[in-house]
């Protein structure tokens, strides 16, 4: 919870969706946002959400969207899917893409419960982040808890960050300021089509 000031003096409190935590400047998870949460989500000022569901994104929650000129990117995986699978391996590479192009930050990643497919694309970031396994899978059963699954720590451990290095993207980190050299994520080409949007 988050306490705001409205603009009649009185306090406001702001409600984030259970399982919300920054992973890092401008990149947000979280569980389904309900429409309690809106006021939060206002307060970060995204420009877009990663949804990982095949279900259709609720009128309300769209209608969210629309009025504060939120991106929707969806990526269809079901509940229960083993991502080890060539077309989970490959929604999940698609999903990486759109989380690490800037031009989409501030971004939020969710999912129904914001634990099992959320946390494997965190948990694909952070590999692509060079981040030691150990502390990847952490990160996954910290948010997974007593349900964390072995095909999603499987899929994490052996997902290949490789063949995105070398993708037409062409990513590179860029570092913003001189002080904090906090790596940030930067196409170098922005001229690239940018991938599909949701139909709202």
């Amino acid at each position: 919870m988050k306490t705001t000031i409205t603009e009649d003096g009185n306090d406001a409190v702001l409600v984030a969706p259970p399982n919300f935590s920054m992973v890092e400047d401008c990149i947000y998870r979280s569980s389904f946002p309900q429409p309690c949460n809106f006021p939060f989500l206002q307060t970060l000022n995204l420009r877009s959400i990663i949804y990982l569901c095949p279900e259709p994104y609720p009128p309300q929650n769209l209608d969210f969207l629309q009025s504060h000129n939120i991106q929707l990117f969806q990526f269809g995986i079901e509940g229960k899917t083993d991502l080890s699978v060539s077309t989970g391996q490959d929604t999940v590479m698609e999903a990486l893409k759109v989380l690490i192009d800037v031009r989409n930050h501030p971004v939020l990643i969710h999912c129904n419960r914001g634990k099992h497919r959320t946390g494997c694309l965190v948990g694909c970031l952070r590999k692509f982040q060079n981040w030691c396994l150990t502390c990847v899978l952490e990160e996954y059963q910290r948010f997974a808890g007593p349900k964390s699954r072995t095909t999603d720590l499987k899929f994490i451990e052996t997902f290949d960050t490789l063949s995105l290095r070398q993708c037409l993207y062409s990513i590179i980190y860029k570092y913003q300021g001189y002080a904090s050299m906090k790596p940030r994520l930067m196409y170098k080409d922005d001229n690239l089509q940018k991938p599909q949007l949701a139909s709202a």
